[in-house]
């Protein structure tokens, strides 16, 4: 496998780069061979799949550390992973870093809110003061050491303390050496253009396209105009999935069969096609190629 490409390399080459939410393997095969060039393994997602739980906290470090190995393992594109509020102080951090590292994670996104956390488009949200994220970032960034690691800062303080206080944090994140800095959950586009202006133009900045989120949905083409050189769009697989695997188990529940929805399933062998069965059965001298 050709060495994966770093966010800081692809982010060179053009605006937007458009990540979009995976949360396993398989979602995240199927992203990579649709094009994007990186993927963003979302905490919400993970949760809501892997605990059928809310984003509120619930998922563990070492829950998202697992499912990272996972995803790094099964795609040659970079992934940047979701890191929550890195489960902890700065030595928490340091060590969730590390083992992103270590997983081939292209990066993280690490955030300000108060452990535990909840989806950025809910409300009840509370931030942590400043002077204790900051350490935080510190010990991000510190513990990537020579890794090509792509380090996003984010605050929620927008729905906490108003966008003045999120648009501070943010010039800090920027002072403090964030590759990138994530104000979560604008509500206009004139608050994404506030966002935008606040900030040296030098500075990565990240919009999150939340399906039925706080922050109105533009296409790639227009945010990259409005500034935003990083593009996420976290849930809209999950989203799309859950749709389809509630109209394919209605309907068996229903029919007792499911040709009522036969041509919107993937055909098995593309589907064995996509996991590299032939691949692995080759591999597997002891197995034979034909039944």
């Amino acid at each position: 496998m050709a060495p994966r490409r770093t966010i800081a390399e692809l982010l060179s080459s053009r605006h937007p780069l458009v990540l979009p939410g995976v949360w396993d393997a398989l979602s995240a095969r199927i992203a990579a061979d649709s094009g994007f060039e990186a993927l963003f393994l979302s905490g919400f997602a993970i949760s809501v799949a892997r605990l059928g739980s809310p984003d509120i906290g619930l998922l563990t470090q070492t829950e998202m550390l697992d499912t990272a190995r996972q995803v790094c393992a099964a795609v040659p594109c970079p992934v940047v992973v979701d890191a929550d509020t890195g489960y902890g102080g700065a030595a928490n951090v340091e060590r969730t870093v590390r083992e992103l590292v270590r997983a081939g994670a292209a990066g993280c996104f690490l955030e300000d809110q108060v452990w535990p956390k909840r989806c950025g488009h809910l409300p009840g949200k509370r931030v942590v003061p400043l002077a204790e994220y900051l350490p935080k970032l510190r010990a991000a960034l510190r513990a990537r050491g020579d890794a090509p690691f792509h380090v996003t800062a984010r605050t929620d303080a927008r729905a906490v303390a108003g966008l003045d206080e999120a648009i501070a944090r943010a010039r800090a994140f920027a002072e403090h050496g964030a590759d990138a800095v994530f104000v979560e959950a604008p509500e206009s586009i004139e608050e994404m253009a506030r966002i935008r202006a606040a900030l040296p133009p030098e500075v990565t900045l990240v919009a999150n396209m939340v399906d039925g989120g706080r922050t109105p949905l533009r296409p790639a083409a227009q945010l990259a105009a409005a500034g935003f050189q990083l593009v996420v769009v976290p849930v809209a697989g999950l989203l799309g999935a859950a749709h389809a695997l509630r109209e394919v188990f209605g309907a068996l529940a229903r029919d007792g069969a499911t040709s009522a929805v036969s041509d919107r399933l993937l055909d098995f062998a593309r589907l064995n096609a996509l996991v590299g069965l032939d691949a692995a059965l080759a591999s597997a001298t002891d197995l034979p190629l034909q039944p």
